[in-house]
């Protein structure tokens, strides 16, 4: 299925829809602002070609007035530059000079209706809802489909990113088919996860998915690990052992780190892609397989060929299909997804903070959750989950402060983990630091009007007890017991 633009946010929420009209006429222009205006839709006006591809260029619209005679530009190429990069947004041409070999012409390069001048206003409004409705309902039913199978068949892939949801849109698309895959991304951005989605999803997932770590183990090791050996191959060998390619028969083996692996395994494993045979180790006997192949690597196996360290051939075998995974950096609007979830997967672990349905009760400060937005994340997902497993583990109440970071994490966010409470702030304070500083000296202050009355200090900053105590907690603030003088005149006067 083709990529479904998104429909501006505007159509999603006030109003009906929003529309450019493109026509060099000024009344034309004037009547279908005011016709369209009062039907509910925002509307946009372009007085030349220039002027309407350049706002096409800038934003998206849910549908296009386009007319087909305008002076510097024609509606014609108009219409050929927005359909050579946009296939989705519906086109309607409007002109005075109307004829059936326009028509067709305009139809056949991408236009969705065609209307001559002087049009029948019911029936332009008429087709405008029906194409805007049609075009909302496939974006909807797309996206929904989308969410399903996100949510129902890839229940350990977080994410709601464009990049990903394209990721899982190519996983679904090559998982039934036989052919060799290679994954490729940084470390930690869960390319195993990948490997196994596509194993589930495949007609062999009723047999073995088998894992290779390729770069753990040595080489002569390695061989043997994948293709068996008989009894007396080595030295050690004091028995024969099956390969993990005759284990794996008839379901996927997945090579992480492919690029590691020595030239001689190299030629072994180009031999069972192309002959779907090996032979073990000190035997002269060929054993057929019938085995998926998956690989994985966060080099770049392109540049390893070029300077001779991995064969070009097998490369070629590999990289059949390649499945790209973006790095957390360049998809930071799945981080909260991935915290949530993460969350509720070491609360159960841990057997702590879950709620009557078994989910997590936890949920980062506000200043956290910034800090983990704008994290750079050189280890991925792999980190965020170590971070937020460390944040299960110490936390005390459902709401997590920072403080329970790593001090790595803080110190990339320009906090500093070790500076005394009520200290000088340094001349290089972050934000962070200058409004936590603010916020320590604020509360400290009102917590020595009210000697140190917790209660009566909450009242007078207008928050509410717990959330005062949280930040006595976040910002170390020591809390120092009532004056002897004080707590003297308290007892005085309920004496009285």
């Amino acid at each position: 299925m083709p990529e479904i633009a998104v429909p501006p946010e505007e159509t999603l929420s006030t109003v009906k829809g929003k529309i450019l009209v493109i026509d060099d006429e000024a009344d034309i222009r004037e009547s279908l602002e005011a016709l369209l205006s009062l039907e509910g839709y925002q509307v946009d006006l372009a007085a030349n070609g220039a002027e309407g591809a350049r706002k096409l260029g800038m934003r998206g619209y849910d549908l296009v007035l386009l007319d087909l005679m305008m002076p510097d530009r024609s509606g014609m190429d108009v219409l050929r530059e927005v359909r050579d990069r946009d296939r989705e947004t519906p086109i309607f041409m409007i002109t005075a000079y109307g004829s059936v070999e326009a028509a067709v012409n305009a139809l056949k390069l991408g236009a969705n209706d065609y209307f001559p001048k002087p049009w029948d206003n019911d029936k332009l409004l008429i087709e405008i809802d029906r194409m805007i409705s049609e075009r909302r309902l496939l974006y909807e039913n797309t996206h929904l489909k989308r969410a399903l199978k996100q949510r129902y068949s890839f229940p350990n892939i977080i994410g709601k990113s464009d990049r990903m949801l394209k990721v899982l849109d190519l996983v679904a698309q090559v998982a039934p088919s036989r052919s060799t895959i290679l994954i490729t991304g940084e470390t930690g951005t869960g390319k195993e996860l990948i490997a196994k989605a596509i194993h589930a999803h495949s007609p062999r997932a009723d047999f073995l998915f088998v894992p290779v770590n390729s770069g753990s183990l040595p080489q002569d090791l390695l061989e043997s690990t994948l293709f068996g050996h008989v009894k007396g191959a080595f030295t050690s060998a004091v028995q024969s052992r099956k390969g993990y390619f005759e284990v794996a028969n008839h379901g996927t083996i997945f090579f992480d780190e492919i690029g590691t692996i020595g030239p001689e395994t190299q030629a072994k494993l180009l031999r069972v892609i192309q002959e779907k045979e090996f032979q073990p180790l000190g035997s002269n006997e060929t054993i057929k397989v019938d085995v998926r192949i998956l690989a994985a690597t966060n080099d770049d196996l392109r540049k390893l060929v070029d300077e001779g360290k991995f064969r070009q051939d097998l490369y070629y075998r590999l990289n059949v299909i390649n499945i790209a995974l973006p790095p957390l950096r360049d998809r930071k609007e799945d981080i909260p997804a991935l915290v949530d979830f993460f969350f509720t997967k070491y609360c159960r672990e841990n057997e702590k903070f879950l709620d009557a349905g078994n989910r997590s009760l936890l949920h980062f400060q506000p200043e956290a959750m910034q800090i983990l937005m704008d994290h750079s994340w050189p280890g991925n997902v792999r980190e965020l989950e170590n971070v937020v497993e460390r944040a299960v583990v110490l936390a005390a109440e459902s709401v997590v402060p920072l403080d329970v970071f790593p001090d790595h994490l803080l110190q990339a966010s320009g906090i500093r983990t070790n500076r005394s409470d009520g200290g000088p702030l340094p001349p290089d304070a972050s934000l962070f630091e200058i409004v936590a500083d603010y916020e320590r000296r604020v509360i400290v202050e009102h917590l020595e009007q009210t000697n140190w009355s917790q209660t009566e200090a909450a009242e007078s900053l207008h928050i509410p007890l717990s959330t005062l105590n949280q930040k006595i907690k976040r910002l170390n603030i020591e809390i120092r017991r009532k004056s002897e003088a004080s707590r003297a005149a308290e007892h005085g006067e309920r004496r009285a």
